[in-house]
Parts: C-alpha cells; structure tokens; sequence
C-alpha cells in the first residue's frame, strides 16, 4: 500500500486530499479544505496581499501536520490562476518550500481544465452524448466540452468569481444594472465558447463542485459532499428557485444561511450569474454536479500513470 497527498492551492481556497491506493484503486482517508482568499483586494492588481500570503502559509502549514499525521510518502500541489498571474507568486511557491518542503507545480489553465475533465470522469459516466463541465473558481472559470472518452475543446479563461466582483458588484443586494454590465461582459468574453457550443452541441451541463455544492446544498439542506456518493442531479427548475433565491438576498442574508459557506457569502453571486448566463444561452437538458473536480483528476491521473510504467 502506498499513500499520496494532492493539494489543489486555488484563488479562493486550499484543499487537501489523502488517499491510501490500494490495488491500484483509492482509498480515501481525509479531506481538508481552508479559505484563504488569495485574490482579496489585490488580484485584478496582479500580486498576493501580505495578509492573504500569510493565510496561505498558514494554511500549508496545517496541510503539513495532516500530512505528517497520516505518514503520507508522496505528495502532489497544483497551483492555480490567482498564483498564475501574480507578481509575488513564485515567491509565495518559495516560502512555502522553505517552510513546509512541499513543492508547488504552477499549472497552466489548460492543464487545469484537463485534470478537472480527469475528476468529473471519474464521478459521473458521462457515456457518448456531449457534455459542457464548468469550474467556476475565484480567478478562472473553466470549460470543457467533452464525452467519457475525449475532450473535444477546453479553455480556462481570467473571469473567476474573485476578478469579477471587484468589476460587477457594486450594490446590495446585486443590482439590474450590474447583471446587465456583467451579462454584456460574458457575452464578449465567451464568444468562442458560443461557437464551440453550436459546433459540439453539448446536452449536458455538469457543475464541478465549489459553488454548485452551495447550489445543491441550497436545494436540498440534507445534501453533504462524499466520498462514496461524488454526483448529484440538480433540477433545472430547482437552481432557477435558488439563483432567485440568492441574487435577492444582501449580504446580512447569506451571511445567516448556513447552506452557504462563510468564503462564497459574497462569491456566490457571481457563481450563480455565470450559471445563469450558460443555462440561458444554451439548451441544456439536464444539469448535474460532480464533486470530485481537480484534486480528484490529479489523484486518478496519478494512478494511471502509475500503471502504465
């Protein structure tokens, strides 16, 4: 038996996973997840806050007792957008190395999209029909078209819920006026998402974990993340009642909501406009969520790998 440690370090927040791969299957033992708001204040200037660069290490350094904890001989971090695009970010990835011996991997949005599509795989049987997967993190949104056995098209582009409510979100709760600028804005910004969904056709949407947990957990306050159970059905007219739900709301109300975690009160909305805006655009028949996302793509593609030596 072997153990590994995948850490997926996003905008918004840090995750860790551990898992004992025993006959070439994952076992997994522990979950962790810390918000560290990399982007705060600072993301659309380019650099990591002081105060931002500090949660993240403190955060590493809690991954690291777990890791420790658990005796766990490899380990495997992938930097996301907000560490991407920072002036300070390989200066961050230093500190960490020095401090905790954990050594950071910067992943291109590409590869980003690729080890998502390698995670939802693994939780939903997508079969032949076409399907759309979206990420929505705090510095980039992914999309991937794709079916169970390839991607057709992918592309990570710089509008992730941190960027954009700096930009967008200027009342509360959100005004008509800033939807419109933001609806402008995507319309722009995803014309080559446009095209390729009108190529491909994609009849699926599927939602990769993040905000789309918040959605399902809105829906059904029973709803926990697992595990054994990574995929949900999310009814289209459900999320409809939801995204009114939150877009309706100030602050002070999500803030009482206990189905939305304290690091996406604000993100959320624009979460749910990006939602909107895809579901509005295209004909999607169904809409799913998949828990697993990153940190799970990179774990299977571990393994595979592993296999094919």
């Amino acid at each position: 038996m072997s153990s590994i440690a995948i850490l997926d370090l996003g905008t918004n927040t840090f995750q860790l996973l551990i898992a004992n791969i025993i006959d070439n299957k994952p076992v997994f033992v522990f979950e962790e997840s810390i918000a560290v708001t990399l982007g705060e204040g600072a993301i659309e200037k380019g650099y990591i806050s002081e105060a931002a660069f500090d949660r993240g290490l403190s955060a590493l350094k809690q991954f690291k007792k777990s890791i420790d904890q658990y005796q766990v001989n490899l380990v495997r971090a992938a930097a996301t957008s907000a560490l991407r695009t920072a002036s300070n970010g390989a200066g961050f990835l230093e500190k960490i190395k020095s401090e905790t011996g954990i050594i950071p991997e910067i992943i291109t949005g590409e590869r980003e999209a690729e080890l998502i599509y390698q995670g939802v795989r693994a939780a939903i049987n997508m079969g032949d029909e076409k399907c759309l997967i979206i990420d929505i993190g705090g510095g980039s949104v992914e999309f991937i078209i794709c079916n169970k056995e390839e991607v057709f098209w992918k592309r990570s582009y710089n509008i992730g819920v941190a960027r954009l409510i700096e930009q967008f979100h200027h009342s509360d709760p959100i005004s008509e006026a800033d939807i419109i600028e933001l609806n402008l804005y995507l319309e722009s910004t995803l014309s080559e998402l446009k095209t390729q969904t009108k190529i491909q056709k994609p009849e699926l949407l599927i939602g990769s974990a993040g905000a789309f947990e918040t959605f399902a957990t809105l829906i059904d306050p029973q709803f926990k993340a697992s595990f054994t159970n990574p995929k949900i059905n999310i009814e289209l007219r459900d999320f409809e009642r939801a995204s009114e739900l939150i877009l309706n709301s100030s602050h002070a109300d999500r803030s009482k909501n206990h189905a939305i975690i304290p690091v996406r009160v604000d993100m959320i909305i624009m979460a749910t406009l990006i939602t909107k805006y895809i579901l509005n655009q295209f004909a999607f028949k169904a809409l799913k969520l998949s828990t697993y996302s990153l940190k799970e793509g990179l774990l299977f593609e571990f393994i595979k790998n592993r296999n094919s030596n």
